[in-house]
């Protein structure tokens, strides 16, 4: 793969997904899942009001000011601007990649988000846990600060006969059928007992809501099943209730950020501010902005 098809690049969420439910190519090279950390980190920028340089994998993006009177920012879409990459930050036990962070100057990184992707064998996800725990204790010890989010989709690997274009990671029996350990879809469209169980686990690993809180649970957290044939999240699971729901997973991550960082911190405020993008802005009347709920006015 070359250079520039590593760079980050804004896209849809429908493209970020197709990559991962619909691979090309072997997923343990992590291209599958890389999209989505791109569609993570422009959406930090966009609708979160954070500078593209603050945030790895760089966003496309650039940022001018109006005027001097005016706070609000310029936003301009420019493609070769678009980072690549990691970002390691020192743990306290040991450092970790992480796939996308908000790192602000002379204060650290403060936002974090872990975006992990699973295809198959459904019945292993409880025993992956402790490696989740581990990496939030890990960074929370070092940065108690520090917002960190873990995303989770799961391809929706519905029950029946496997499609010829699933055989590279789905398994099936004699009968052509998908084997039951990468089902997570029964027929009427119900989660399968793994699924939900994964559900609940994840549920105890959530909604750290101060620097005193326990280091092992993260701020925000996200669990979704991804449609191969429509490229979109079910939206019938989780529940509507659910604090596990991904429409809830960036406005945690906004609030949290700002509770640390913004509003108890007032002699900090012009370095740690979210941005205000001027309606004007060139990237906001792109047809890629309708899908964001840009953070302008």
């Amino acid at each position: 793969m070359t250079e520039d098809a590593n760079r980050c690049r804004w896209l849809t969420l429908a493209a970020a997904l197709k990559g991962f439910a619909m691979p090309s190519g072997r997923t343990q090279s992590q291209a599958h899942i890389r999209p989505l950390h791109w569609y993570v980190a422009c959406r930090l920028v966009l609708e979160g009001g954070f500078l593209p340089e603050e945030v790895t994998p760089r966003p496309p993006f650039e940022v001018q000011k109006q005027s001097l009177r005016d706070k609000r920012l310029v936003l301009t879409h420019k493609p070769n601007t678009g980072g690549a990459g990691e970002l390691t930050i020192l743990g306290g036990l040991k450092t970790k990649d992480v796939d996308v962070v908000v790192t602000k100057p002379q204060i650290g990184p403060c936002i974090a988000v872990s975006v992990k992707g699973t295809l198959n064998a459904f019945r292993n996800l409880t025993n992956r846990m402790e490696e989740a725990i581990g990496d939030c204790a890990n960074l929370h010890i070092s940065y108690p600060n520090l917002v960190y989010g873990f995303l989770h989709v799961l391809r929706a690997n519905r029950e029946g006969p496997r499609a010829a274009a699933d055989a590279a990671f789905l398994q099936a029996d004699r009968e052509g059928k998908v084997v039951a350990n990468d089902i997570s879809l029964r027929p009427d469209g119900r989660p399968t007992d793994s699924i939900v169980r994964y559900h609940d686990v994840l549920l105890g690993l959530a909604g750290r809501d101060g620097i005193r809180a326990d280091i092992t649970r993260y701020e925000s957290l996200a669990v979704a099943l991804v449609s191969p044939d429509a490229l979109s999240i079910l939206d019938a699971w989780p529940a509507g209730d659910s604090p596990l729901r991904i429409e809830k997973f960036f406005e945690r991550l906004y609030r949290e950020y700002d509770q640390r960082y913004v509003f108890v911190a007032p002699k900090l405020e012009r370095r740690t501010a979210r941005a205000i993008w001027h309606p004007d802005s060139p990237a906001l009347v792109e047809p890629l902005a309708r899908e964001f709920t840009v953070r302008s006015g």
